[in-house]
């Protein structure tokens, strides 16, 4: 892999991509054969977590324990970002002790920050505009179900919607999609639609690959054809105090078993998780015959270790 750093799938030109996917089925065969591959003996990633965390924490964590590494757990009251030392210092200093760095926060720039400051690779865990390792273990897991080969998935014949807030999950989806071909629809209302340069990067993709974007307001519409349907929690952290005007915005928008009937039947379902049962998603849905959502939660570990293997291993 070319890149230094994974701060965003924009970065990743089509071969990277295809890269970490190769390698990802490769570890996860290793794995389930019980195999020990230990490529990062003596390795250390740092994971600064700004925002708590289930999957991405634990997945990382085991992933570098699998590899033969170690992981450091920093949370925010664990390092002086929040008494004032810049992330600049922040990157310079944990350059000195770790081998690459996992962040996952709030504001965006601070991973660029940490990536242009630092000697080491950074990892982006989530941000409020991006989630990459999320949607690189999603379009995998699509490649898993699909019975496509990772070193040539030929996905352009498969059609994705995501029902939902335009959030970073979504603009993360958007970017992968269109890097690979896909045809991406988000059904959205209005008012909540992915970002804008997010959205912009993903148009000049789709010229290259062949793929399409599109925006439709009615969830029937949206999900006509699809070979996946996508959703996220309407209410994500720091979000709290829209929760009650987002609940009436969104309720629309859940994907049940009504929604399904207007896809392909043999529809998968996909949601990042945590889910808010009831809400976005209903558990008659995510408990259900369509529902992939495990599979890609595993898929996080296996991913991700392909991603730390391709970052920290090469040196």
């Amino acid at each position: 892999m070319k890149a230094k750093h994974l701060i965003s799938i924009q970065d990743l030109d089509r071969s990277e991509i295809i890269e970490i996917f190769t390698t990802t089925q490769e570890l996860k065969a290793r794995r389930q054969r019980g195999e020990v591959f230990v490529p990062l003996a003596g390795k250390t990633l740092a994971m600064i977590f700004q925002k708590s965390s289930t999957r991405t924490r634990v997945s990382f964590e085991a992933g570098m324990l699998q590899l033969g590494g170690h992981a450091l757990f920093l949370s925010a009251s664990d390092l002086q970002l929040n008494r004032g030392e810049t992330i600049a210092d922040t990157a310079r200093t944990l350059s000195r002790y770790v081998d690459g760095i996992m962040i996952r926060t709030f504001k965006h720039q601070d991973v660029i920050d940490l990536a242009a400051y630092g000697s080491i690779p950074v990892i982006n865990g989530l941000t409020d505009l991006l989630h990459p390792c999320q949607i690189l273990a999603d379009i995998y897991t699509i490649i898993e179900h699909k019975r496509r080969q990772p070193a040539d998935p030929q996905l352009e014949d498969v059609r994705v919607t995501f029902v939902g807030d335009g959030n970073n999950v979504c603009n993360s989806l958007a970017v992968g999609c269109s890097k690979l071909g896909m045809h991406f629809t988000v059904c959205p209302p209005q008012g909540y639609d992915p970002d804008a340069t997010v959205w912009g990067w993903a148009e000049a993709n789709c010229r290259q690959s062949g793929g399409t974007l599109r925006i439709e307001r009615d969830p029937a519409k949206a999900v006509a054809g699809a070979d996946v349907i996508y959703t996220d929690v309407w209410t994500s952290m720091d979000q709290e105090t829209e929760r009650a005007e987002r609940l009436k915005v969104f309720r629309p928008y859940q994907v049940n078993a009504d929604l399904l009937r207007h896809a392909k039947p043999d529809v998968l379902v996909m949601h990042c998780l945590p889910a808010h049962r009831g809400e976005e998603i209903t558990d008659e849905v995510v408990d259900g015959p369509h529902s992939i959502v495990f599979d890609e939660a595993e898929n996080r570990l296996h991913v991700q270790k392909a991603v730390l293997f391709l970052l920290l291993g090469r040196s």
